[in-house]
């Protein structure tokens, strides 16, 4: 499975009633694709899928895979704690035409590592669709270990981990045990060029927003051996990285994106929308980063 170097967790737009404005989705989507992004996940974290009931999660899976119509690999976000609703969602998406399907570790019940594996194997039974395993601790509580990660890689569909436990000594480890084929992206957009030097693979990224063309021309330029360009740009981005995580994702990058002219609306409650003086914060930082380019 290839999502390439760039895979960017896409908002949801929301119209001002509160609604999936699929106008705007398109308008995104446009923005995503010409800006840097490989691939697309819908209904992520970042898409606020918490929020989105399951015929919503559904209709804008729909809509995404029309409108991008086989330009660029379309991923699922279609996890969750309960895995005979993962496994039902799971296969509506892939009779939507999904390429993949992103399984978060299950939050909230707190499995341990055997009921962590056993979710994973029995979604991965239930579909035929490569699938994208994502840890990500600080969000489920519980960590998917290096080992249950290298058990599991051994399952063909199970062919990516989106790391994000922030840990490189736990991703070095997924690298050391896991074939070649078997891919790590890191889950933080900071961890981006820390990862590819340890072996990764790319980033599944919510930055990219933004500063998509940065992050892909960091990339490259680390494939190409360019490393010393590559750690320029990290150096130049970070800052911006830093400020879109100041707030709970994504309440930073819609406003950030309102800012390049991209609308994307408000957010869905319990998340709320920064306040003046948080604004101005992320305003200093995107007007420093402007002023290096």
């Amino acid at each position: 499975m290839n999502i390439g170097n760039v895979s960017t967790a896409m908002v949801t737009p929301f119209s001002s009633d509160g609604s999936i404005d699929y106008h705007n989705t398109e308008i995104l989507i446009e923005h995503l694709l010409s800006n840097g992004t490989d691939s697309l996940v819908v209904s992520g974290t970042t898409g606020e899928s918490p929020t989105l009931s399951t015929n919503e999660k559904l209709e804008l899976i729909q809509f995404v895979v029309e409108k991008v119509n086989k330009r660029v690999p379309i991923i699922a976000g279609t996890g969750s704690n309960n895995t005979a609703a993962s496994i039902e969602l799971s296969q509506k998406a892939e009779s939507l035409g999904v390429d993949a399907l992103m399984i978060v570790t299950p939050y909230y019940n707190k499995p341990n590592q055997r009921g962590m594996i056993a979710h994973f194997e029995a979604i991965a039974s239930a579909t035929t669709l490569p699938i994208v395993v994502y840890n990500i601790p600080g969000r489920s509580v519980v960590n998917l270990e290096p080992e249950s990660i290298i058990s599991l890689s051994k399952i063909p569909s199970i062919q990516i981990v989106k790391e994000a436990s922030g840990s490189l000594d736990q991703m070095t480890k997924i690298l050391a045990g896991t074939n070649e084929d078997f891919l790590v992206y890191s889950g933080d957009d900071g961890l981006t060029l820390p990862l590819l030097s340890i072996g990764g693979k790319g980033i599944i990224s919510v930055a990219s927003h933004v500063i998509g063309n940065e992050m892909q021309e960091m990339i490259q330029q680390f494939h190409q051996g360019e490393h010393a360009k590559a750690a320029k740009i990290h150096q130049q981005i970070l800052p911006v990285i830093k400020a879109l995580f100041q707030h709970p994702n994504p309440v930073v990058v819609k406003y950030a994106l309102s800012k390049i002219g991209v609308e994307v609306g408000s957010l869905r409650l319990p998340l709320v929308e920064m306040n003046k003086e948080e604004k101005l914060d992320y305003d200093r930082v995107w007007d420093k980063f402007l002023e290096t380019k």
